[in-house]
């Protein structure tokens, strides 16, 4: 075996990795190399299997086309397999989280009349009658069921409420001290990465974000851990009928340089090619409702799989099965009402 000083070193026989590997399968230990389901269909199947663990996945997409909404909806399926997850969050606080899975989960469970995200946070917030959540959730749509759901299930969410001198080191140091009862580390959500600090601070974005890239790799590996960094894109990615690409990203080349699987949002009206409007006038209130997923990189798989997903954002959600898409898309386009 290699002594102490070359484990420090971080040097390892591949020979002892075999005889590890098959010390842990002989004890039926075969779930810390699994991947972590998303929870959508068909995404699952093209990352074959899901997320996996010492993996980073960068989720870029224009503002307000549902990343937090997506990265939620990960969340929440890794904690219905008995994960835990560290959220991090640098856009949201914890009350609005809760507001989301809340309603995301009556829309999965009891459908398009479930309540509905602005009315659970008009319940959050108070009416003025003396009543616990629990029981005006009781009166609504799916309310008590989504809140019996998850209930247990929140024990193993750990929220992080991201501030300016948030560095990755302080994302470790959070995720070390959450372990699961099968010893494993949580899954790490970084909403977003633009917002991680560096030390010393970094006036150039690349750079910027080539350390904390690099840093969240280093992470998934050390904890074999999934980790999924929510990007931003710049003013190019965001302009309506264009295509957002990992190029738009902010920090693009050093995000992709280090990213193990890259999924990008688009709206599908901005990206389906004209003649789709043109030609079917019907189909651009249904495009309007559809969001577009794409796989730009995956190491462990297809690449350039564009799936769609539709939009549910009233109860905070998308709908877990979609399709492939069927029409032509374009980088850009006239845009077309």
């Amino acid at each position: 075996m290699i002594d102490d000083a070359a484990t420090a070193l971080g040097l390892a026989r591949l020979s002892d990795v075999l005889a590890s590997t098959d010390a842990r399968l002989r004890q039926g230990d075969a779930a810390t190399l699994k991947p972590w389901a998303t929870g959508f269909d068909p995404l699952d199947g093209f990352l074959s299997g899901g997320l996996r663990p010492g993996e980073v996945t960068v989720l870029g997409g224009p503002q307000g086309l549902g990343k937090t909404t997506f990265a939620l909806q990960i969340a929440r399926h890794a904690l219905a397999a008995g994960h835990q997850v560290l959220y991090v969050s640098f856009e949201h606080d914890a009350v609005n989280l809760l507001e989301r899975l809340l309603a995301a989960e009556a829309g999965e469970r009891a459908g398009r009349d479930a309540v509905s995200l602005r009315a659970v946070r008009a319940l959050v917030e108070g009416d003025g009658t003396a009543m616990s959540l629990s029981d005006k959730l009781a009166e609504t749509p799916g309310g008590a069921v989504a809140l019996g759901a998850i209930s247990t299930d929140l024990e193993r969410l750990h929220v992080m409420r991201g501030g300016t001198r948030t560095a990755t080191v302080d994302i470790a140091a959070a995720a070390a001290s959450i372990v699961g009862g099968d010893g494993r580390h949580p899954l790490i959500v970084v909403d977003y990465v633009q917002k991680v600090a560096t030390d010393p601070p970094a006036i150039d974005e690349e750079r910027r974000m080539a350390q904390v890239a690099g840093e969240l790799k280093d992470l998934a590996l050390t904890m074999a851990a999934p980790v999924v960094a929510i990007s931003a894109s710049d003013a190019l990615g965001i302009s309506d009928g264009k295509r957002l690409r990992t190029q738009h990203l902010r920090g693009a080349s050093a995000l992709a340089y280090e990213a193990d699987t890259v999924l990008l949002l688009n709206d599908k009206f901005d990206v389906v090619a004209r003649h789709h409007l043109v030609y079917g006038a019907a189909n651009t209130e249904r495009f309007h409702n559809f969001a577009v997923l794409t796989i730009e990189k995956n190491r462990g798989g297809i690449a350039g799989v564009d799936m769609e997903f539709r939009k549910r954002f009233d109860q905070a959600r998308f709908e877990r099965t979609g399709d492939l898409v069927a029409e032509q898309l374009v980088d850009a386009r006239v845009f077309t009402e």
